[in-house]
């Protein structure tokens, strides 16, 4: 282990860590063809139904986490996400989407590791909650903003709720607050580095969910 990560913030170690992987995920095709408008409605609301597998997995295993002493302090109600994607699932197939919903294999990998780490893990679930949730509350908004132009949603209405925080009012200060959470975890450096590693794996999982989307809605020549 490097010396110098014994000084460094842990939220830093941990965004410092996992760059290269986040830009990875942000650069692939499917996202950047959707994000630039290129693809359909029909390829957001795949996309919108896989996160529906991966978010089920992270929010059943957080009440069994919630007086943990390491992932106890970020199961934080104000961020859960399911009922939104459930409404705009609801907006975007229609009110029997549960019957049409399935999950690419890539994104079953994703949402089985997820509920691994609930089980059996909590600073791996930790790992999961800080890569998902800190990015909604960042890169997200990019997609809803995209989404609401290309698609004509209405502005943080039913489509994009997943992206909307309604009882987070200062985003800025949240993820402040969140990453003095990280700072604060119990745990030793051998431990924070197998966190670290988490989130790179997090990551991956993530852009392999990407590169399944990107294979099943390939841009036409």
């Amino acid at each position: 282990m490097n010396p110098s990560t014994l000084t460094t913030a842990f939220s830093t170690l941990i965004r410092t860590a996992s760059h290269e992987q986040h830009t990875e995920a942000e650069s692939t095709t499917f996202m950047s063809d959707m994000l630039g408008g290129r693809l359909g409605v029909e390829a957001y609301a795949r996309y919108t139904e896989q996160l529906w597998f991966v978010y089920a997995a992270l929010e059943s295993g957080a009440r069994d986490l919630a007086d943990d002493p390491v992932a106890g302090p970020f199961i934080q109600p104000e961020l859960l996400r399911l009922a939104a994607l459930e409404r705009d699932l609801e907006h975007l197939r229609g009110p029997g989407w549960r019957s049409t919903l399935t999950a690419l294999p890539a994104t079953r990998a994703y949402a089985d590791r997820v509920a691994e780490c609930a089980r059996t893990w909590p600073g791996g679930y930790v790992a999961h909650h800080y890569t998902r949730y800190l990015g909604d509350l960042s890169g997200g908004q990019i997609i809803r903003d995209r989404a609401e132009r290309a698609w004509g949603f209405a502005k943080k209405g039913d489509g994009v709720r997943f992206y909307v925080f309604e009882d987070i009012a200062n985003p800025a200060a949240f993820k402040r607050a969140y990453r003095e959470l990280l700072d604060q975890v119990p745990a030793d450096d051998l431990e924070k580095q197998r966190i670290v590693a988490e989130c790179k794996q997090a990551f991956a999982l993530n852009t392999a969910v990407f590169r399944a989307l990107g294979e099943e809605f390939p841009l036409s020549a």
